[in-house]
């Protein structure tokens, strides 16, 4: 048994990490404090790991200190990926951490009979069904990310009824598990149901909302490390795991607003369903284009720029040469401002996270919200790499996939221009009527170069001219 006073420390220490938790949630939600949040949530998980491994009840540590050389080994290449394969990363940890705790789950149900109760059956059953249905849900979207799988959303009729069915056999098998913990084969079934059902659930959703999804089973996992928090009698792992839970959810809800979408449809509307027809329109409307002297030049002469940057600019890794484009256009007196829609890129704060890399000041910065009122003053509107996310049929079309979505009103500027290598569609599958408007201006190429040539002749070596177009 443990001594009182290490059981007090052990509390203590507990708590202290919980704090730094809640101080790490609420120093993220600001760019100019996320630092001091990363490094508070990194202390508060150290001392919860530390003082659970100086627990006097642990008496083998080669299992654990065998884990930790494997998980280091898996760990620090995932760490050390691009910025642009973060989103799939991000998704590939969900997918660890909700496997690690469904596996413990399953550990624990097989080491409690005959003798569990049927609220410890409870626990278990619900932690293993969401922390399994996190990590095959996880896997695909990691894969859609990583574009080993189709990103546009693979339907078939009623596909609904097939899933809520497969998450209906999981939930009875759970409740015919909690009468009677002991029946044989019912607690595999559960899991291998839950595994499919993790798979269903993610497969129908395009690439434009996996933003979304990936907060989403963010919230899943963090849920499910509460649950494990209840199975192990653990409390740090309950606050935790709420937290993360909660605010993976809220995380989810202000994504679907800025959407205009609901749970419901992000999870089986099938948004990103390409939409060939309107594709297909493109070869019979003109847009016009420019070269990177003609652009620099417009730039130039411009008194306030309104930069728009989109998952292409993350591509590309173009965030270092936008960050030099905008120190070039400051010294010329240029109003430069970034405007950051909500879900621009694949994941939440995703053009934040590579505009802090490049140190674009924070000030700098607008949201969707600040930035709408002041594009009707922007002599030019900069879009590098974004397109559903600026597309007027948002608002103009009832049939479009995306109509309701909130967007940014870069066609409101005197001038656009659009970075973008060709006239594909965005993820959303459709096409942009942006770029047939008579002020937009197509920069065709790669993000980072044409970025890198405009700012050459921006220079006073590059001596930019205004040129007719």
């Amino acid at each position: 048994m443990m001594a009182p006073t290490a059981h007090y420390l052990t509390d203590f220490a507990y708590i202290g990490a919980i704090a730094l938790f809640i101080l790490s949630l609420r120093w993220l939600s600001s760019p100019a404090t996320a630092r001091r949040g990363v490094l508070a949530g990194e202390i508060g998980a150290a001392m919860a790991v530390a003082t659970t491994l100086f627990n006097p009840e642990l008496v083998q540590f080669k299992w654990i200190l065998l884990a930790l050389l494997v998980g280091a080994m898996i760990g620090i290449p995932l760490g050390l990926v691009h910025m642009t394969a973060v989103p799939q990363r991000t998704a590939m940890s969900h997918a660890l951490g909700a496997l690690a705790a469904a596996l413990i789950g399953i550990s624990e149900y097989y080491m409690r009979i005959p003798h569990i109760t049927k609220f410890e059956m409870t626990e278990i059953a619900l932690e293993v069904i969401i922390g399994s249905l996190s990590f095959t849900g996880s896997l695909i979207a990691a894969g859609k990310l990583q574009e080993i799988l189709p990103q546009r959303p693979i339907v078939y009729r009623g596909q609904n009824y097939v899933s809520l069915s497969v998450l209906g056999a999981a939930v009875l098998v759970a409740l015919a598990l909690i009468l009677h913990p002991t029946y044989p084969y019912m607690f595999p079934a559960m899991v291998v149901i839950s595994l499919i059902f993790g798979v269903l659930l993610v497969t129908p959703i395009g690439g434009a909302d996996m933003p979304t999804v990936i907060s989403l089973l963010n919230s899943y996992v963090g849920f499910t490390a509460a649950l494990l928090g209840f199975v192990l009698n653990t409390k740090v792992l309950v606050v935790a795991g709420a937290l993360d839970g909660a605010s993976g959810f809220i995380l989810s809800v202000i994504m679907c607003r800025a959407m205009n979408r609901s749970f419901s449809n992000v999870m089986f509307g099938a948004f990103g369903q390409l939409q060939v027809s309107a594709a297909g329109e493109q070869e019979e409307r003109t847009v016009r284009s420019a070269t990177p002297e003609e652009a620099a030049a417009i730039l130039g002469a411009a008194s306030s720029v309104m930069i728009v940057p989109g998952y292409g600019m993350a591509v590309a890794q173009a965030q270092h040469k936008v960050r030099e484009l905008y120190d070039m256009l400051s010294k010329k007196g240029v109003d430069v401002k970034f405007a950051i829609h909500p879900v621009a890129g694949r994941m939440p704060g995703h053009m934040n996270v590579l505009l802090a890399e490049a140190d674009v000041p924070y000030d700098r910065l607008l949201d969707l919200d600040e930035a709408n009122p002041e594009f009707p003053q922007v002599d030019v509107a900069l879009i590098i790499g974004a397109n559903d996310v600026t597309n007027p049929a948002a608002r103009t079309d009832q049939s479009s996939p995306i109509y309701g979505m909130p967007i940014l009103d870069v066609e409101r500027a005197r001038t656009v221009m659009v970075i973008k290598r060709g006239m594909s569609p965005g993820f959303a599958g459709i096409d942009n009527p942006l770029y047939y408007m008579s002020n937009t201006l197509m920069l065709f190429g790669d993000a980072k170069n044409f970025v890198g040539n405009i700012v050459r002749e921006l220079s006073p070596q590059g001596g930019a001219h205004v040129s007719t177009l």
